[in-house]
């Protein structure tokens, strides 16, 4: 995966060269090409207080489905870059994992006052409805199905409305996802056809950390987890008997599975150089602080899970409800992460190259 700030100045204001003067805007607009986009549009309402932008990676497979997520940001540019950055590895979730549908992401800025939410995400939905069926909004970071349920008064381009049957938290399914990888990996790495007495080492106990470990806890797993938050922590310990290290040393852990499920960008030369485990499969986006680390991993001999394949629980269980699935039909294809992550890894080994690599030409050929 790329890295969301490589291709960019450092200046976020302007980049001095000798003959040519960089904006903000120059720089954004070379990473958007660089990405391969597709649309962007944004929406200003001074009524509402609505500042939003939805960029649209990829229509080839389908219309773009992605979350509108409103937070706070320091610059506009800011939020920009997430917006490109989260609907390009959208578009990779949804093709790598076959869905009839390209990537998007959809970015409200968060007011410091919102005066009226209803007004404000009634016009987020306009903006939604005038992009005539190009993008499907769905839940992310600082919404809910209450505000999908807003945004569809509005228009039908929407998913995750309290109606469809979709949870405001997606942390659950995404684990599943992430569970079925971990299960293909020990099966195709260590000949192993269960979890039973398996150590993963967690990195997060976070909202996925979590549901990740009650999976793999449930299946017989043992456990050693990270991270800042001590009553995160401790629930792990009292429900599933964890054992904890510190975070700086979560990475020399000695255990079968290191599952990293909190920042991104955490595997470097430094902390690849420590691992003590046979396979990396977490849920945290873009772990990788560079692609080529996949293949130092490859190298290593550690298998390593392809984060955007294993990791797309929620955007698949969102695109079924779309298309009018159900949970079954949502579970049917999250479950399925196992069978294609496993053909990656035989592809792997077969050709001598890092599942990274394999699973972006993947999607990349699917995209085109």
């Amino acid at each position: 995966m790329v890295d969301a700030v490589s291709d960019r100045p450092s200046n976020p204001k302007r980049v001095a060269h000798p003959h040519v003067r960089y904006t903000v805007a120059d720089s954004l607009m070379r990473y958007a090409e660089f990405l391969g986009y597709g649309d962007i549009h944004t929406k200003i309402d001074e009524k509402t207080g609505l500042k939003a932008i939805v960029a649209i990676h990829n229509l080839k497979r389908g219309p773009a489905i992605g979350g509108c997520r409103m937070v706070t940001y320091q610059t506009i540019d800011k939020a920009m870059e997430d917006a490109l950055r989260l609907g390009y590895m959208m578009s990779y979730k949804a093709a790598i994992n076959n869905l009839p549908h390209g990537g998007a992401k959809a970015v409200i800025i968060k007011p410091k006052v919102i005066k009226d939410r209803e007004a404000l995400f009634e016009k987020f939905g306009e903006f939604v409805n005038e992009l005539g069926g190009r993008y499907i909004t769905a839940v992310d970071s600082g919404t809910s199905p209450a505000e999908m349920d807003i945004i569809a008064r509005r228009t039908p381009y929407v998913t995750c409305t309290s109606k469809s049957g979709a949870d405001s938290d997606p942390s659950p399914l995404t684990a599943i996802g992430v569970r079925r990888a971990i299960e293909a990996a020990v099966k195709f790495k260590l000949g192993r056809d269960s979890l039973e007495g398996v150590h993963i080492a967690i990195q997060g106990a976070g909202h996925v950390g979590y549901c990740l470990a009650k999976e793999v806890h449930a299946l017989g797993a043992t456990i050693t987890i990270s991270d800042i938050n001590l009553k995160s922590i401790q629930r792990c310990v009292d429900e599933f008997g964890a054992k904890v290290c510190h975070p700086d040393e979560i990475y020399g852990i000695e255990a079968d599975v290191f599952a990293p499920c909190a920042l991104g960008a955490v595997l470097n030369l430094n902390t690849i150089k420590q691992l003590k485990v046979a396979i990396v499969a977490g849920s945290a986006n873009n772990q990788l602080s560079h692609s080529h680390y996949g293949a130092l991993m490859h190298e290593r001999g550690i298998l390593y899970a392809p984060d955007f394949l294993i990791n797309a629980g929620g955007l698949i269980h969102v695109a079924v409800l779309y298309d009018h699935g159900d949970l079954n039909k949502s579970m049917e294809q999250i479950n399925n992460i196992y069978h294609t992550v496993y053909d990656i890894y035989e592809r792997s080994a077969h050709e001598n190259r890092a599942t990274n690599e394999i699973a972006e030409k993947i999607a990349r050929d699917r995209l085109r």
